[in-house]
């Protein structure tokens, strides 16, 4: 009955939307006295708020046209590389031909939409050719199709790497540091010559028993049947996806909020003020965050209950216990990716020392000293990318051979990077250039081919 609450209360809602709009084109209107009075601009303004806090948001647009290279503009075509079920892999593709590192972004399925990461393809645009895991709806997907769960999940950035071919570097934000980290030791396990080149965790749950937070506290504390029976609601009509057991979106924002809640009430009412004062560019800078905040979009039930299990109760990756399908994940078996681990100094969900676990897990990797730390709103909001880098470009590019390079495969190709709790020091790539060549003899698999014992399904 949640989610049928929730869409009456929105229904209900709508008479008083309505007439906020109405109030805000008669207010802009110049032909109106009633315009001109002094009461007319907090009246218009607090409209303009009411309007934007209870607004039903859809997925926002990417608004990446173009980025520069070379100090030259060069246009941006996004196009849908490979077409899932519950993500697409989309491409930003550049107008200029260039032999730059291939780079998959993997973003959280976890609530909100992929172009939460807008800033950070944004800046890896210039020198990266840049693919990114664009997750979709559940509330969209008919409930004939396929079910989805965390299986589903690792066979699915498998998948995109197996397109995208050898020396491909993986950034994954957060929730997908499990997933990513899994299937690159699925693939190291097969001898896969698509294992990532490098695979980057920001802010990952890899072991949530180190620091552990409030939402991590949580997470244990109940059974995951208390989970089943207070969280997961089903879709009403009339969305497509009508029927489907999910985790809905306004619950997450409503979680999410709930930890900052005073700094939001403190957000809306700055925005108020600015609008008052007809500070447009303040108010167009909050105004454009809450378009992409409040957007949120629901995730499958079974995916989410399985990662609460799997990741926040049982902690079985570190564990050595996580299960794909058939077989269990080891992560030892890592040994030609190098892993670089962002702290999340300042994260509500993923405490200092829980990324930097997947060092620990992964020994038989060379090590590379290095620190790095920043705080979720970091990778996800405004800072930009060389804000959450490692401590140099030379730094980084020492620790794989770079593209072209004459360097050994095998064992203890791979390296890893110890993460920190220092401030974050400027630098843009975490891999750029980092990729493995394949040697003599080596000969790369097709895109749509899996590795011998590969995952079926």
């Amino acid at each position: 009955m949640l989610y049928y609450l929730h869409e009456a209360q929105r229904m209900a809602m709508a008479p008083a939307r309505a007439a906020a709009e109405g109030l805000l084109t008669m207010l802009a209107n110049p032909f109106i006295p009633a315009a001109y009075a002094p009461f007319a601009k907090e009246l218009r303004s607090a409209a303009q708020v009411f309007e934007q806090a209870t607004r039903r948001y859809g997925k926002p647009a990417w608004s990446l046209d173009e980025t520069t290279i070379d100090g030259r503009p060069v246009a941006i075509e996004i196009e849908t590389a490979i077409h899932r079920t519950y993500c697409d892999l989309i491409h930003f593709k550049r107008a200029i031909p260039r032999d730059d590192p291939r780079l998959l972004i993997v973003a959280p399925l976890s609530g909100h939409f992929a172009t939460l990461l807008r800033g950070t393809v944004a800046e890896m645009l210039p020198d990266h050719d840049v693919y990114v895991a664009d997750w979709k709806d559940a509330r969209l997907i008919p409930v004939s199709q396929d079910r989805f769960n965390l299986s589903d999940y690792i066979d699915y950035v498998i998948d995109f790497l197996h397109y995208l071919g050898p020396n491909t570097h993986v950034l994954a934000v957060c929730q997908p540091s499990v997933p990513c980290l899994a299937a690159t030791a699925v693939m190291a396990g097969w001898g896969d010559l698509c294992q990532p080149a490098t695979l980057t965790m920001m802010g990952g749950p890899i072991d949530t028993r180190r620091s552990e937070t409030a939402v991590n506290k949580l997470a244990k504390e109940q059974p995951i049947d208390w989970f089943e029976r207070h969280v997961v609601t089903v879709v009403p009509p009339p969305y497509p996806g009508m029927g489907r057991q999910v985790y809905p979106g306004f619950l997450q924002l409503t979680n999410f909020m709930s930890m900052n809640l005073d700094k939001h009430l403190e957000s809306f009412g700055s925005l108020f003020d600015d609008l008052v004062k007809g500070d447009e560019d303040a108010a167009d800078k909050t105004t454009a965050f809450y378009d992409e905040y409040l957007a949120v979009m629901d995730l499958p039930a079974e995916f989410y209950l399985q990662t609460v299990e799997a990741v926040f109760q049982a902690h079985s990756l570190p564990k050595g216990e996580l299960q794909h399908r058939w077989q269990t994940v080891r992560c030892e078996n890592i040994t030609r990716t190098a892993l670089f681990c962002v702290e999340g100094e300042l994260d509500d969900i993923s405490g200092v020392g829980q990324t930097k676990a997947a060092l620990d897990i992964t020994p038989n990797l060379d090590d590379a000293e290095g620190l790095s730390a920043a705080g979720r709103r970091g990778p996800l909001r405004r800072l930009q990318w060389r804000e959450m880098a490692p401590a140099d470009r030379a730094e980084t590019q020492s620790l794989h051979p770079p593209v072209g390079s004459q360097a050994e495969p095998g064992r203890g190709a791979g390296k890893r990077v110890a993460a920190g709790v220092a401030r974050p020091r400027s630098a843009r790539e975490a891999s750029g250039g980092l990729a493995r060549p394949l040697a003599d003899g080596e000969k790369p698999r097709r895109p749509d081919q899996r590795a011998a014992g590969g995952a079926g399904q």
